[in-house]
């Protein structure tokens, strides 16, 4: 059975010893109630894991012994999701579900047809809760990369990511029901670099998406289903993981 991943930021190197406290030693000691002698495994969110021996234990906390430190690769190309912000409980969902099917960095939306609205004091907590949430679902899943999840974007925020993603040689998919061309028709073998645009449950306005296509994006159909905007990225990252070489490495032991 894989390990547990614990998050620790530095991490120390082979050697050195470690002290795993605050809500990671609370989940170590006390609710898995990891003890003297067990291994687990640390990461410092970035892609550099530790391999560790409990050397003692106590409420909340672990003093751990660094055995050995690696760095697991970026998967490739990279992904980068922008997701409009669903409504209610549906918009952790989709942090939660992309996080835990590979997405690499989140960009929350503000677009024209978001029910939801973050204004004011409630974007702070919004960031907050979403980049918990891709924090716990790393945890979850076992990933030494915690995606990154960026300030909140307006319309013409994601239009100049796209326009600076395609010039520097990215690939930019809108998800949408009315695109002709499949997800399977772009490119993706050698990408570097790949945007997924998820829409809001009302869909993407016209002017929206004509403004994403001239700035370089392509409008992709994901299959014959409408799925909802919670969902979308996950399935993208699946079809996508098909398609190119991400879901070549070997999961952390």
């Amino acid at each position: 059975m894989a390990a547990t991943v614990f998050y620790l930021d530095p991490l120390p190197e082979p050697g050195q010893t470690a002290v795993l406290d605050g809500p990671e030693g609370h989940h170590a000691a006390t609710v898995r109630r990891i003890g003297v002698g067990e291994r687990l495994v640390l990461s410092d969110g970035r892609g550099a894991i530790a391999d560790c021996e409990v050397m003692a234990a106590a409420k909340d906390r672990l003093e751990l012994s660094i055995v050995s430190r690696r760095a697991v690769s970026a998967p490739s190309p990279s992904v980068t999701l922008v997701q409009a912000l669903p409504k209610a409980e549906r918009s952790e969902l989709a942090v939660e579900l992309a996080t835990e099917a590979g997405i690499d960095a989140i960009v929350p939306w503000q677009s024209a047809r978001c029910v939801a609205r973050w204004e004011g004091p409630k974007v702070a907590k919004a960031l907050t809760r979403w980049r918990n949430v891709a924090k716990a679902a790393a945890k979850q899943s076992r990933r030494a990369r915690v995606p990154e999840v960026a300030d909140l974007h307006k319309t013409a925020d994601v239009v100049s990511l796209v326009r600076e993603l395609v010039a520097r040689g990215g690939k930019v998919a809108v998800l949408h029901e009315s695109a002709t061309a499949a997800i399977s028709a772009l490119p993706l073998r050698g990408l570097s670099e790949l945007v997924l645009v998820v829409g809001p449950e009302g869909g993407l306005s016209d002017e929206e998406v004509s403004a994403l296509v001239e700035a370089g994006a392509a409008p992709v159909l994901l299959g014959p289903q409408v799925l909802r905007t919670s969902t979308a990225a996950a399935v993208a990252l699946g079809a996508i993981g098909v398609l190119t070489d991400r879901w070549g490495s070997e999961p952390l032991r």
